[in-house]
């Protein structure tokens, strides 16, 4: 079978910072951008987006782009010969916010694994209305004025994080906290900043948490950071049924609650409560049926199988029903290393499925530590 490209996703604001050079203050507002525009200002988020494509030139064969129109992408794209589809027309010459959050709403629906954008604290809040957790995003930066942590440094990085993904190289997966600034008030002489919320942002593997021991990871000490972060979700959302997968992380879990679990079986938790053990994949289907789910799974050492290796209660159905979001793979660093590249795989006995999976997935490796690790294509 072909090798499946990577779907990246591309918005490029292209007024982002237009403000920034004539002392404006940002760009927020039509009428700022037509003043910037009557004074000669240029539009650059265009070029910063361009710097950070240049780590990807080498890598154009493996990807697959979606983006939007003209400036918001399609330009750039066709200009640097990366093949691309446009899956979202803006109509007005001169984009506006909504224009933003529509292109993102396409690119959630073509169900890209990684959304790179351009664009400035106004661009990233639009952004998150429309993407929370979806996928991660990578900025670009490229406005007046950069608060939030989903930005990369430089737009240079920005393209380098990206390729690390691209690669199937093991890359942390943060929380970046998205800020804005009121225009309005900035302009009088007050920052007012605003936490708007928080999306995914891959960044380069840190060993925070899980390095004990003379950098080495005690796998004691990195189940318990991995349990604690589980248990916090669960703590989160007492209403959502965790599905609890059968082997020894999923174990390690089971055992931080002090629940009874089954090793080579499938239980059911509810509240931090044990609500059945050793379901069948019948019984998991009624149980979890129109209820808010979530499937806790680890992957088999050294093959990397999250999917139809000694949990085949996980039906196909089940894990249809509660998609590829609601997944929560949990496995130590080391155990992922030990893969040496090679991907997960589902091999779960439908190829629908197992295609639906494919692509980069968050894996929960220490507490609010985690990684993107690819699924791949059989």
């Amino acid at each position: 079978m072909l090798k499946r490209l990577f779907k990246l996703g591309l918005i490029i604001n292209p007024y982002s910072g237009i403000g920034g050079a004539l002392a404006l203050k940002g760009s927020d507002g039509a009428d700022i951008r037509q003043q910037a525009l009557i004074r000669g200002a240029e539009k650059l988020s265009g070029k910063r987006m361009a710097i950070a494509l240049q780590a990807l030139l080498p890598l154009k064969n493996e990807l697959s782009i979606y983006t939007a129109s003209g400036e918001m992408g399609e330009d750039i794209l066709s200009s640097m010969g990366f093949n691309h589809v446009v899956v979202y027309q803006h109509q007005a010459q001169q984009t506006e916010s909504a224009d933003t959050k529509a292109a993102a709403l396409e690119l959630i629906a073509q169900a890209v694994d990684l959304i790179l954008f351009a664009g400035g604290d106004g661009t990233a809040r639009n952004i998150c209305e429309v993407v929370e957790n979806h996928c991660p995003v990578v900025g670009v930066p490229a406005g007046c004025k950069i608060h939030s942590g989903v930005y990369a440094i430089t737009p240079k990085a920005a393209g380098q994080v990206v390729a690390q993904v691209i690669k199937g190289e093991l890359v942390s997966l943060m929380s970046g906290e998205v800020k804005d600034i009121d225009e309005t008030e900035f302009r009088a002489g007050r920052v007012i900043a605003k936490h708007y919320g928080e999306m995914l942002v891959p960044e380069e593997l840190r060993y925070i948490q899980a390095v004990k021991m003379g950098g080495k990871e005690s796998d004691e000490l990195v189940l318990s950071d991995i349990a604690a972060h589980v248990i916090e979700l669960m703590d989160d959302e007492p209403d959502t049924l965790f599905v609890m997968g059968s082997g020894s992380t999923v174990d390690s879990i089971m055992q931080e609650l002090g629940l009874s679990n089954t090793l080579l079986g499938v239980d059911l938790v509810r509240g931090q409560q044990l609500l059945a053990n050793d379901l069948t994949a019948a019984s998991l289907l009624e149980h979890c049926a129109n209820k808010p789910v979530k499937i806790v799974l680890t992957l088999i050492g050294g093959q990397g199988h999250i999917l139809g290796r000694g949990n085949q209660q996980l039906s196909p159905e089940l894990v249809k029903m509660v998609s590829k979001q609601n997944i929560l793979v949990v496995a130590t660093k080391s155990k992922l290393q030990s893969l040496q590249g090679r991907p997960l795989v589902s091999d779960s006995g439908d190829t629908t499925l197992d295609e639906m999976l494919v692509g980069p997935i968050p894996v929960i490796t220490g507490f609010h530590d985690l990684v993107l690790y690819s699924v791949g294509s059989m």
